[in-house]
């Protein structure tokens, strides 16, 4: 199946808004769990998860931080401009220019721009001051220079001006509260605009007792883009462009999914480490082809090519091989890569993931990983026995079909 010829339309299903989860539930690990194993359907709870997972079970978490990316100015007309920071202009690594000081340039979406004419504003707070100021932009996407006169750096600014950039779906503002729970208990690298929200339902007694069971853990980190809330508009996949998203994996956990090989299933915690895992492997496919790139860069359509690339534990040694040579302790870069039907995991044996929104592309990686029409009977089940939906919603453990 070539996934350019996919219709979104034909992935798409009934969600009322009531189903939407607005607030996370009192407790991370009360959510229900999903799971969805050779064609049978359980109703656990994410407490549940050590009992689901062999003992062998390698965990793949995504230590990004989302940091307090959504601004806000006001014009001299009283008009209010929403500013949603993304990713560095210059293309530099996003935790790198959050260490800006003075100034910074940032790629942004802009809240109400048919208002704005691009002319300097600033906000104010506790005495401190931000100026913002359109010089560039394109395809929806402004160049925004910011500037103050402090000497922290750009990330304590948005700690003092921002807020937590809760999804559009999330029909409140964000408070204080949200400042934790949109965070994973292991976030450690600031950098997303959105969480990896599998993540959210994890807690260190979680965690105490996957470890006790003998369930393993690798971290890697994917910077999750806005591009996570924007609808597939085009007829076709073919139409759609994925947003690049960064991605820094260190060689303790290139190793260790090396080693996972023939021990134990992998599973990822979310689309995002998914997405990242199995970029990975493609990024050592391209080393094997004789590219010899000094960063991974994947595009979407790269697993579509016709060729149906290496072994895992060939492309993972040749990412070792390669750092190595650059004399590096981490792979670093951006991938674009889309999963979707006709897509075959090559590191990835199950999946933790939330109940996604119709016609996104986190719902074509569902329906890659379970088969075209498993997906459906699962949503429809998850809507038939209350589970809540999207980002503070319920969650799922997915084993993917076909595997040993």
């Amino acid at each position: 199946m070539d996934p350019r010829q996919l219709r979104i339309a034909d992935l798409t299903y009934d969600l009322p808004e009531a189903r939407i989860a607005q607030r996370p539930l009192a407790e991370r690990d009360a959510t229900k769990l999903l799971v969805y194993e050779r064609g049978i359907i359980r109703d656990r709870t994410f407490r549940d998860l050590a009992e689901e997972l062999p003992a062998d079970t390698l965990l793949v978490l995504n230590d990004t931080r989302v940091v307090q990316a959504r601004l806000t100015f006001q014009r001299a007309t009283g008009a209010v401009i929403e500013c949603m920071v993304l990713a560095p202009a210059d293309g530099r690594p996003i935790e790198l220019a959050l260490l800006d000081r003075g100034t910074s340039r940032w790629s942004c979406l802009v809240g109400n721009a048919k208002r704005w004419k691009g002319e300097a504003l600033e906000a104010r707070k506790d005495g401190h001051a931000l100026r913002m100021e359109r010089v560039g932009g394109q395809e929806g996407e402004h160049v925004i220079e910011f500037r103050w006169a402090d000497d922290g750096p750009f990330l304590a600014v948005l700690e003092r001006f921002g807020a937590v950039p809760l999804p559009p779906y999330m029909r409140r503002a964000a408070d204080q509260a949200d400042e934790a729970r949109y965070n994973t208990v292991f976030a450690e690298r600031p950098g997303s605009v959105a969480a990896p929200t599998a993540s959210l339902h994890f807690t260190p007694a979680g965690m105490d007792a996957l470890a006790r069971k003998g369930v393993r853990q690798a971290r890697v980190t994917l910077h999750v883009g806005a591009g996570t809330f924007l609808p597939v508009k085009s007829g076709t996949m073919a139409g759609h462009r994925m947003h690049a998203e960064q991605v820094r994996i260190g060689r303790a956990a290139v190793e260790t999914l090396r080693a996972q090989r023939g021990r134990g299933p992998i599973v990822p915690v979310g689309t995002t480490a998914l997405r990242t895992i199995e970029s990975l492997y493609w990024h050592g496919a391209d080393l094997l082809a004789g590219k010899t790139p000094t960063a991974l860069d994947v595009d979407q359509w790269r697993p579509y090519e016709g060729n149906d690339g290496p072994s895992v534990e060939e492309a993972l040694d040749a990412v070792l091989d390669h750092m190595d040579r650059l004399g590096t302790d981490q792979v670093i870069g951006t991938t674009r890569l889309l999963i979707a039907p006709g897509y075959r995991p090559r590191l990835a044996d199950g999946l933790i993931t939330n109940f996604h929104q119709p016609g996104s592309t986190l719902l074509l990686l569902v329906a890659a990983l379970v088969g075209p029409s498993a997906w459906r009977t699962i949503y429809a089940h998850a809507l038939a026995h209350g589970y809540r939906f999207l980002s503070y919603g319920d969650g799922s453990l997915l084993w993917v079909e076909g595997r040993p």
